[in-house]
């Protein structure tokens, strides 16, 4: 007995139920699922817009975040009216007009360790859309205990990878990266930028992922790393595999719970941050504004009276800089400015602060300031 209603259902998914490996069996499967996808961006816009059309029964999206204007240009999902909007609650306005016939739950939440476990339960497949490594970590430390498939997907500029992790017998993500790479390594989207396109390649293959997981065909992503170059226009494959040594998913697992993140070269910081309004005092005091974004960033915008030294030349440029004056080091959001201060620390210079959020921080709060 069919649960699809009726002919309409049968026409909508007819050109699924004309594949041999899907079928009107395959169709089934994919009105009794449930998918939990974490992002509702640039990832996570095509994966919810492919499986909403697939017909995947109950939709779960999660973002706490609202458009801004700066997504359109990759989050296929929202338009110029959206802007300000809760990323949630709008997507799943545009996925229940693309196929009423399905569920979709909108949660504009935060995924967190206190109800990061909860959220993958209700879930068959979960397909991670985040954008910072502690999320990541999260996902896969909560789909590993729950014992769900984590369709992982990440972007930046050109490059992008996916792969399953969690699935019986394979790798989790700890497995891959036991240890968070040092911050001003992998600046975010924010800082460093991603070809929009990029997004929907890379967000179609993790849909694709989700869909073989639910039919259960093909070769999934599991023990298979999949790296995407789009300036090259090329696809390789990475084989990686189970770590008898970690952590979570080893022969001797010591994570028993979520929320135990690896830690990162960040977390041995020991230049103070400095918020909007210590800023201003600082400055006040006759301290200098260093500007380390390189010079393709600051193209979008100077910062009137800041000393502009990138943080690539950082090592070469010391010299340039005075021992005795009091610093104020940032960058676009604040990744590689973190580092940039720790290594004016370590080179004797007594008086460093780290601008906490980066200069769109400021731009936000003075308008004379005109950053993107």
């Amino acid at each position: 007995m069919t649960t699809l209603a009726g002919s309409a259902a049968l026409r909508r998914y007819s050109r699924h139920l004309l594949i041999p490996e899907v079928g009107l069996a395959g169709q089934e499967k994919l009105s009794r699922a449930r998918v939990l996808v974490i992002g509702a961006g640039g990832l996570g816009s095509p994966v919810l817009a492919y499986l909403a059309a697939a017909g995947i029964g109950r939709l779960i999206v999660l973002d706490d975040d609202a458009v801004d204007e700066t997504n359109l240009q990759r989050q296929i999902l929202y338009d110029t009216a959206d802007v300000g909007a809760p990323k949630a609650h709008r997507a799943a306005e545009r996925l229940r007009a693309l196929n009423p016939q399905i569920a979709i739950d909108a949660l504009a939440t935060r995924f967190e360790a206190g109800n990061a476990r909860e959220l993958v339960r209700l879930a068959d497949v979960v397909v991670d859309g985040s954008d910072t490594f502690a999320t990541r970590y999260l996902v896969n430390d909560a789909c590993v205990l729950e014992r769900k498939p984590d369709v992982h997907g990440a972007i930046f500029r050109f490059d992008g990878q996916l792969s399953i992790f969690g699935a019986p017998g394979g790798p989790c993500y700890r497995c891959v990266y036991p240890e968070a790479p040092p911050e001003h390594l992998v600046p975010s989207c924010a800082e460093g930028g991603v070809l929009g396109v990029l997004a929907g390649i890379v967000g179609s293959f993790q849909a694709s992922e989700a869909l073989k997981l639910v039919l259960g065909i093909g070769t999934p992503l599991v023990g298979r790393l999949l790296l995407v170059d789009a300036l090259d226009a090329r696809v390789r494959e990475v084989r990686i595999a189970r770590d008898p040594a970690c952590p979570l998913c080893g022969d001797a697992p010591s994570i028993r719970d979520v929320g135990t993140v690896p830690e990162r070269a960040a977390a041995e910081r020991t230049v103070a941050d400095a918020d909007l309004d210590a800023y201003d005092a600082l400055v006040a005091d006759g301290a200098i504004l260093l500007d380390v974004r390189e010079a393709h960033e600051r193209a979008l915008g100077e910062v009137p009276g800041a000393v502009a030294i990138p943080a690539t030349a950082l090592e070469a440029r010391l010299h340039e800089l005075d021992t005795a004056r009091t610093y104020v080091v940032a960058c676009r959001v604040g990744a590689k400015s973190a580092w940039a201060a720790e290594r004016l620390k370590e080179a004797g210079f007594g008086k460093v602060y780290h601008l906490r959020d980066g200069l769109l921080a400021l731009a936000a709060r003075d308008a004379a300031f005109d950053l993107f």
